[in-house]
């Protein structure tokens, strides 16, 4: 049997594999209950309302003070790391090593509870304050090592050139090698925005008022007291607004990275 025959066959045979598992699960699904449990139209329009509203507008909101903290905490860490004085460069290692090794959830109940037990200060804005610096200090952690790879991946012969016309050290990264940075660095940046956006989640953990409640925390809270009370339809449509939001950038970032594979 010819290569080509066989592998034509392997291929029949894994699509007969596929089709039949879907067979059976469509035949073993109950599917008038996974309807009326998550899928249920009682209701449909004012859950939906509540959850664009309130839920998307507050995660929205939290993912951008989250991330530009984040980005401007990490821009003095990543330099921090970079820099030829030891202190500094410890200094910024034990942070970034510290959030990235401990749980998000950790963070933000430390931030929220810890602190002000431990020193009596409370971090402004109250418990929502206290949740989005704790997300503030995560990221910056993770897009610190991001632009620090950045950095360094600009090709030193730039800055040397840069310093042997007489620019200064900070003139040059500024305009030189930042801006370089800063392009190879967008696809990451742009997932770690999308990893905010559902770390956001986390914040039910604080407790938040009915107007603070994001995506996650209201469709918890409309299974048990909106239109669709009972049934996880709420879930089910708080999802696919979260896809609604991730899916576009995770788009946008494949199509900057193969964008800056065909520059290269």
């Amino acid at each position: 049997m010819k290569r080509t025959t066989r592998r034509r066959l392997t291929h029949l045979a894994m699509y007969a594999v596929l089709l039949a598992a879907a067979v059976v699960v469509a035949l073993v699904l109950d599917w008038g209950r996974l309807q009326a449990n998550f899928f249920s139209l009682d209701g449909l329009g004012d859950n939906l309302t509540a959850l664009i509203l309130t839920g998307v507008r507050n995660t929205l909101g939290y993912t951008v003070v989250a991330f530009g903290g984040g980005l401007v905490l990490a821009f003095g860490l990543a330099l921090m790391k970079l820099s030829p004085v030891l202190p500094y460069r410890w200094l910024a290692t034990v942070w970034v090593e510290f959030f990235r090794g401990v749980p998000s959830l950790i963070v933000i109940l430390g931030m929220a509870f810890g602190v002000p037990i431990a020193t009596g200060w409370t971090p402004p804005g109250g418990p929502v304050g206290a949740g989005l610096l704790g997300l503030v200090f995560v990221a910056s952690a993770y897009i610190a090592e991001t632009l620090r790879a950045g950095i360094q991946a600009v090709p030193k012969g730039q800055a040397e050139a840069a310093r042997s016309l007489g620019m200064s050290s900070g003139w040059t990264m500024t305009s030189i090698v930042m801006p370089q940075a800063l392009r190879i660095v967008v696809p990451p940046l742009t997932n770690e925005f999308v990893l905010l956006i559902k770390d956001t989640a986390l914040l039910f953990v604080i407790g938040l008022a009915a107007s603070q409640r994001e995506l996650t925390t209201l469709g918890r809270d409309l299974m048990t007291s909106g239109p669709t009370a009972g049934t996880a339809t709420s879930l089910t449509l708080a999802a696919l607004l979260y896809l609604a939001i991730t899916l576009p950038l995770t788009r946008l970032v494949a199509w900057m990275e193969t964008r800056q594979n065909r520059s290269r």
